[in-house]
């Protein structure tokens, strides 16, 4: 990059901080989440804000290959001590933390020294195909992720600690150890009112105003939040915005529930399993297709002179049929962890089937029909996704798949009406991370649309964490992984 291009990012992180001065924000937090889920962070002083915007934060290429305990893999192109990457802030994201006072927060982008882009950025990844959706086919895409997490209290021991240990802490899990938790006092809720219900956000309406406060304040726009069905979990949606976009969403969301929560005496957990036996966490991408204004999933003829099932286009029949076909290659990114199998069960809407439905929410792909009252809005749901999961990764190989069914011109089976568990004729899902990861390593269009270095650093760490929680029972996993996301 020359010192002409570099100079208006620089000239706008000088502005960004003077006006974070002004606002009494001291650090600026730069994250970017790794391949297992976690999101990582190197934070810098306000006023290093332009040297980082123009050079650059350091940081090693091996956390492509850590785990969810913090050990690392390797893989055929990431791996070991050697190396080092560049952080970029996309100050367009620049956010001041409500939550978190004297706090700024804006995701990166990462670039090798030479100052190309890395090719194992999940990030640059998520725009890359968003840009051949653009270039290729004339299409914009709208994305929304709906999150789910579970609060409990803070002074209360979790399963699998010790009573001296804090709550929010976690069993460090190293490959090749049994897990065996300590005898534990179970977690402790804050509310006890039921699903869905007002008792619970009666209960806690001081804690949901201030999630929905600090929202506000980051110009985050929400469009429900609501308790789900499991004891002490939540749910806030928020408007569609670009894929890339939406990915940063899920991070700020997340980040943000997390500090409010703490600033009540709360931990909030994002895992797929809180408790064995639960319903789990799901965080759900929400998708739709635009060509020239008109929303795809919606209304009218096609070009190539047909009308989809409920309303759609043939470009977005297309679409979701390759996104459908790919679902178990898919899993291994969005249902990327052992604790997501756990979640991942029949008769619980967390989509374990391989199927789509109008409406349907036992439908992995549910799709939502536009109504009188809310035209343009119609669009479809991937549903077997979790809060475990990289969000810019599920983006991303949601649209890699949809091109490919767009490219190949594939069409929808019949839709699925009811529970199709109770039906019997629709193929399950992967049941475990392994048998995910084996579909994943098969499936032509992932391989290419990430690229080998990125492709093979999600292979190794889905390898690793198998074998890291093989022969785990299902209480060792989640008492594991529960803080961790």
């Amino acid at each position: 990059m020359s010192t002409t291009q570099r100079i208006p990012a620089e000239q706008q992180a000088r502005e960004a901080t003077d006006r974070l001065s002004a606002a009494g924000v001291h650090g600026v937090a730069l994250t970017w989440v790794d391949v297992a889920g976690i999101t990582r962070v190197k934070a810098v002083p306000t006023d290093r804000l332009a040297s980082a915007a123009r050079t650059g934060v350091g940081m090693s290429p091996v956390f492509d290959v850590y785990l969810v305990d913090d050990s690392a893999t390797t893989s055929p192109h990431i791996g070991g001590p050697d190396g080092d990457l560049r952080l970029r802030p996309d100050l367009a994201r620049l956010t001041p933390l409500a939550a978190q006072p004297g706090w700024a927060w804006a995701p990166v982008d990462r670039f090798e020294q030479s100052g190309e882009p890395y090719a194992a950025c999940q990030r640059h990844f998520a725009r890359r195909t968003v840009e051949r959706a653009a270039e290729r086919h004339g299409l914009e895409l709208k994305a929304g992720f709906e999150t789910e997490w579970v609060v409990t209290r803070a002074d209360a021991a979790a399963p699998g600690t010790s009573a001296d240990t804090p709550a929010h802490a976690t069993p460090h899990v190293t490959p090749h150890t049994a897990l065996h938790p300590a005898p534990h006092a179970p977690l402790r809720y804050p509310s006890t009112g039921p699903a869905y219900g007002m008792a619970r956000l009666v209960e806690l309406s001081d804690y949901v105003r201030d999630v929905l406060d600090a929202l506000a304040a980051q110009d985050v726009e929400v469009l429900q939040i609501h308790p789900e069905y499991a004891q002490g979990q939540f749910e806030v949606s928020v408007a569609p915005t670009g894929p890339v976009g939406a990915a940063d969403l899920a991070v700020l969301v997340r980040e943000t529930v997390r500090a409010v929560s703490l600033r009540h005496g709360y931990t909030a957990s994002f895992a797929p399993v809180v408790e064995v036996g639960g319903v789990g966490n799901g965080r759900h991408l929400h998708l739709s297709l635009w060509r020239d204004g008109r929303n795809l999933c919606e209304g009218g003829e096609s070009d190539e002179g047909g009308e989809g099932p409920n309303g759609m286009t043939a470009d977005c029949e297309a679409f979701l049929a390759g996104v459908l076909r790919e679902l178990p290659a898919l899993l291994a990114v969005g249902a990327p962890a052992p604790a997501s199998y756990l979640r991942l069960q029949p008769s619980q809407w967390a989509g374990a089937y391989q199927c789509w439905g109008l409406e349907n929410r036992e439908a992995a792909l549910r799709f939502v029909a536009a109504s009188p009252g809310r035209p343009g809005a119609a669009n479809a749901e991937v549903k077997c996704c979790d809060p475990a999961a990289n969000p810019y990764l599920v983006t991303g190989a949601v649209i890699a798949a949809g091109l490919a069914g767009l490219e190949a011109g594939l069409r929808l089976p019949p839709p699925v009406a009811g529970d199709p568990a109770h039906a019997g004729t629709q193929p399950r899902l992967p049941t475990s991370l392994p048998e995910a990861l084996g579909h994943f390593e098969r499936s032509k269009t992932l391989r290419e649309a990430l690229g080998e270095p990125l492709f093979g650093a999600i292979a190794a760490v889905r390898r690793a964490e198998s074998e890291l929680f093989d022969g785990a029972t299902p209480h060792e996993i989640v008492a594991a992984t529960r803080g961790r996301y």
